[in-house]
């Protein structure tokens, strides 16, 4: 009876083994054939997110989008604070490990990261915000945050007593090039004479590092700032030196309740949904999105109690020819770039191309291009 169990036993045992076996994850890699599985059916997103939740700037934003999806009725998840490295490519497969087959990657510096991954999973579906690589399974999406970039220059121009606006940027990128651009356009729809002052900080989001550039745009006697940073520090610098600001991403009215005026906001739930709602129905196809003030991935937040008389109807006029067609693209000519050279004449606009291929600024921006 002893041995008939102890055999019983072994039995169980080996069978045990080889069930294990057969259970255990493997590494996917370029000769091990992707385990991941089609979106279509039941589409898992996974976000990578460059900052974390509570950055009250571009991260919320897209996590706001992301819950979106979920109330839409989606499983998500998400990794936070990777950085623009080799790390993004860990952090995708992670994702794909636990599930995903949808990757959304929310900074421009992912791009080959995610182009790179792609190769090795073909049926899972990548979103790329703000790149340009694309391929048969990764489409690449934006907003024309320059419409509401374009009505905000409005609002600073309208409040500036001194001419002199301030302007904290992050990365010399075409992205960022574009945002300085329109909202100096719209500065000079109200006032050609007003100076946007430019000060790169070369990082997304560092509270610090944004406040002592702020500070220095103020020391030069701006009375204004805009930003193109995810965080609030340049609304709190302008608030601490009796200044105003304009923030971005999302209204951030709290941050600094005395000095801001509005912000450029996005709303990425409407692409969000839309777009998995079509991986899910099988009608995805890759492609390069870009939604403006119509579509509403993009708009202007309210305006604060802090702006100008006569601010708001000015605002609305600039955005009733945005919306109806006749200011359908703010880089209108003329326009002529920061050493008088004519860039764009009079009765035609800047192509989409050669938008997304910034790299210079238009006449009235202070600063270098690096």
């Amino acid at each position: 009876m002893k041995k008939t169990l102890s055999l019983m036993l072994a039995v169980i045992m080996l069978l045990a083994t080889f069930a294990l076996a057969g259970c255990a994850k493997t590494t996917p890699s370029a000769t091990n054939a992707p385990t991941a599985t089609s979106a279509a059916a039941n589409p898992v997103v996974g976000f990578i997110y460059i900052g974390q939740i509570g950055d009250k700037g571009w991260t919320d934003a897209h996590n706001n989008g992301r819950l979106e999806l979920e109330k839409a009725g989606y499983k998500t998840m998400y990794v936070e604070n990777v950085p623009e490295t080799a790390d993004c490519i860990t952090s995708i497969k992670s994702l794909i490990d636990q599930g995903c087959n949808v990757i959304v990657a929310t900074s421009y510096g992912y791009m080959d990261s995610v182009i790179s991954v792609a190769k090795d999973y073909p049926k899972v579906t990548f979103l790329h915000c703000s790149g340009y690589k694309q391929a048969d399974n990764v489409g690449v999406y934006f907003g024309k945050i320059e419409e509401p970039r374009y009505l905000s220059g409005i609002v600073a121009a309208m409040k500036t007593k001194t001419k002199k606006i301030g302007y904290v940027a992050a990365v010399p990128i075409p992205e960022v090039f574009r945002g300085i651009n329109s909202f100096t356009l719209g500065v000079q729809s109200v006032d050609p004479t007003i100076t946007v002052e430019v000060v790169w900080t070369n990082t997304w989001y560092d509270p610090t590092i944004e406040k002592t550039a702020a500070l220095s745009l103020l020391a030069k006697g701006c009375d204004v700032l805009a930003q193109h940073q995810d965080s609030a520090a340049a609304q709190t610098a302008a608030q601490d030196n009796n200044a105003f600001a304009v923030g971005y991403d999302l209204a951030s009215p709290d941050a600094a309740p005395k000095a801001y005026l509005t912000a450029p906001i996005w709303n990425w739930g409407t692409y969000y949904v839309a777009e998995i709602n079509s991986i899910k129905a099988g009608t995805w196809k890759s492609d390069s999105y870009w939604g403006g003030m119509k579509e509403g991935i993009v708009d202007l937040a309210a305006l604060s109690t802090n702006c100008a008389d006569g601010t708001q109807a000015k605002v609305d006029a600039a955005k009733a020819k945005i919306l109806d067609g006749s200011l359908e693209n703010v880089f209108a000519g003329p326009i002529y770039a920061q050493d008088g050279t004519l860039k764009v004449p009079a009765g035609s606009s800047l192509s989409a191309t050669d938008q997304m291929a910034m790299d210079w600024f238009v006449k009235g921006v202070i600063g270098s291009t690096k």
